[in-house]
């Protein structure tokens, strides 16, 4: 079996637009949650976590026309994390690399403005490229056509645990030995009035913090309300090790595990034996014990259900290493990004290994009896040796991915 590098990452986010703004951000504690710039009065909801995010600056407008929202951030992190890697491809590796990307709900913009023209405004005249900028394959199709990439083009969707499942996968593939470098990430773009109407409805949103919006994200706080729906996009470059060591490329960390399961229980609820299974399954693909992972990156939605069951399942995997490992929550700071999460809260925890420093779980105040880990409440914590470190995304329909890093 073969290793898997990380060579190049880029990241469009609610707390910046490059891998090192974002995870400064986060290590600051500078949330990236706040009050819509546009708030329909039909709205209950008024905040959430917005990337600043000007796609004109990134493409002209006839381009533009064509490209949904999640498009455009999936574009520009993808040129990001390939300048990153300064990677050149042979066309013959063009040929075999491929773009795996996890998405939850594709052209959410395009798909709503068309309801709007529809039924609203009852027209009959639909944009023309509706479909395409619509479906949920149109970003990774994208990226392929962009820089001539002719290998497999998936596109992954598995709600809130997409881009982890797309970056799993393309680690099996190149571990395997049918790829040398593959693209993998996520993109989401869900701010939009029937996206936000739809959560408000299934009632899993958080409850404005009217003293301090941006600390409306509580996670593992025994206030918490519920999570802050955010959009974003990152996307890795993963690399054969040997190719990567050969052109002396900047090596972020290696893919060491992944663990993939399925709750098979319920659409929403959780459960401890499908987290738990995943954890199990990532160590074992990685051949290293529990009490070897020195930093958990969580799921840590801040729903009341689901960071109670996330703590039981680490306490399931990690026995009494549990109460010596450090876990947090970024999405205190950049809100749940759904497909996109899992590849964002990858790139943090690679640049947590690599720095020693593991970004807080913000707006932890209230002890939760049923949260007993050490969640790192509220600042960083420095000078870490983070040897190999795990981050989980778990997603409504109960599929689980757990990735494993290894500091490079």
């Amino acid at each position: 079996m073969k290793r898997v590098a990380v060579t190049g990452m880029g990241v469009v986010a609610p707390c910046g637009n490059s891998p090192d703004e974002f995870f400064a951000n986060l290590v600051a504690g500078r949330s990236g949650i706040g009050v819509l710039p546009q708030v329909s009065p039909r709205l209950t909801t008024r905040i959430a976590a917005a990337a600043s995010f000007d796609p004109s600056t990134h493409f002209p407008a006839p381009r533009l026309r064509m490209l949904d929202r999640v498009s455009q951030l999936a574009l520009v992190a993808t040129k990001q994390a390939l300048q990153n890697a300064a990677l050149e491809l042979s066309d013959d590796e063009r040929a075999t690399t491929g773009v795996f990307l996890g998405t939850g709900m594709g052209g959410a913009s395009t798909t709503d403005d068309g309801y709007s023209t529809l039924y609203q405004e009852s027209s009959d005249r639909i944009k023309p490229y509706t479909v395409l900028m619509a479906m949920n394959n149109a970003a990774a199709s994208w990226i392929g056509i962009e820089h001539r990439l002719s290998g497999p083009n998936l596109t992954f969707s598995t709600a809130c645990s997409s881009s982890a499942v797309a970056v799993g996968e393309a680690w099996l593939r190149i571990r395997s030995g049918a790829a040398p470098v593959m693209l993998a990430g996520g993109a989401e773009a869900p701010l939009t009035l029937g996206t936000l109407k739809a959560w408000e409805a299934l009632k899993t949103l958080a409850t404005e913090d009217t003293r301090d919006p941006a600390a409306s994200c509580k996670p593992f706080s025994l206030d918490r309300s519920g999570l802050v729906l955010g959009e974003g996009a990152a996307v890795l470059v993963l690399e054969e090790w040997e190719r990567a060591m050969r052109r002396g490329a900047t090596v972020y960390g290696e893919i060491a595990g992944y663990g993939l399961s399925t709750d098979g229980a319920h659409i929403t609820r959780p459960t401890v034996d499908g987290q738990a299974r995943a954890m199990q399954l990532a160590l074992d693909s990685a051949a290293v014990p529990a009490d070897a992972i020195a930093y958990i990156n969580a799921h840590g939605t801040a729903t009341l259900q689901n960071d109670a069951v996330e703590t039981a399942a680490i306490r399931r995997v990690f026995g009494t290493h549990a109460d010596r490992v450090p876990v947090s929550s970024s999405k205190s700071m950049h809100g749940h990004l759904l497909g996109a999460a899992g590849a964002v809260e990858l790139v943090a925890t690679l640049l947590a290994a690599r720095s020693g420093t593991i970004p807080p779980t913000l707006n932890l105040r209230i002890p939760d009896p049923e949260c007993d880990l050490d969640y790192v409440p509220n600042v960083a914590r420095r000078e870490q040796d983070i040897e190999l470190a795990m981050t989980n995304s778990f997603a409504f329909g109960g599929t689980n991915a757990v990735l494993i890093c290894r500091r490079a």
